[in-house]
């Protein structure tokens, strides 16, 4: 495992160790996003802190909330590892945000009134040439489109659950906007669903829901696999 060192990320004298802590925090994170650290690759401090140019703890800080978020582990013996990927753990994360999506469409659709859902409407029901094309950003709307449905229902503790597991799925389910016909998919049906809320038409819009996110699970876990390997053929070390 080699760990490239980025001119941006060296360190400037007078940078607060808040927002050092915060930029080599960013710098890991999507070291482990982008497979630049593969799943398993073990590390040390010293490695990471010679990279980005830094004392160790700003870089321990970094590594200690990476650790509480569940990207990384660390052994007394062996340092840092990023933690290999736990499919089981993210198909039973899915399963749990389908039942908790499942019961807030199902709600919207009972409502009365009915919510206000004009913020959705405006990003998904547009023309498909005014459709974005960048994948983290619609990746970005897409975590709000599915996190807007839940806090529409009103149900705090039903957000605040499901605002956790979008955030342990997030390393994987980015990777669905890395492909092109992937964010046509979702502009689709995002739609579909949306519309058909509106139209409080409950069993159909649970049944595109669930259609919707066993689709997106699938295509991760292939996407998932795929770029794996090929990080792996061109890092062997």
């Amino acid at each position: 495992m080699k760990l490239i060192k980025h001119d941006k990320t060296k360190k400037k004298a007078d940078e607060p160790r808040t927002n050092l802590t915060e930029r080599i925090y960013q710098t890991i994170k999507d070291d482990i996003f982008s497979f630049r650290l593969l799943p398993g690759d073990r590390f040390s401090e010293n490695e990471i802190a010679e990279r980005v140019a830094a004392s160790r703890t700003p870089v321990r800080e970094a590594l200690a909330r990476l650790q509480r978020e569940g990207f990384v582990d660390v052994s007394f013996r062996s340092g840092w590892q990023v933690k290999p990927f736990d499919f089981k753990q993210f198909e039973q994360l899915y399963d749990v945000r389908i039942v908790l999506e499942l019961a807030a469409v199902k709600k919207l659709c009972e409502m009365e009134p009915a919510p206000p859902l004009e913020d959705l409407k405006r990003i998904w029901l547009i023309k498909p040439e005014d459709r974005l094309e960048d994948g983290p950003t619609v990746c970005a709307l897409d975590e709000r489109f599915h996190e807007q449905l839940i806090e529409a229902t009103g149900n705090t503790e039903m957000a605040r659950i499901h605002h956790d597991i979008t955030e342990r799925l997030r390393i994987i389910r980015r990777i669905d906007f890395t492909q092109r016909n992937r964010i046509e998919a979702t502009y689709d049906e995002h739609a579909k669903i949306l519309r058909t809320i509106i139209e409080r038409r409950a069993e159909d819009v649970k049944s595109y829901l669930k259609t919707h996110i066993e689709a997106s699970k699938a295509e991760v876990r292939k996407i998932t696999l795929h770029m794996l390997y090929e990080a792996q053929q061109q890092n062997p070390d």
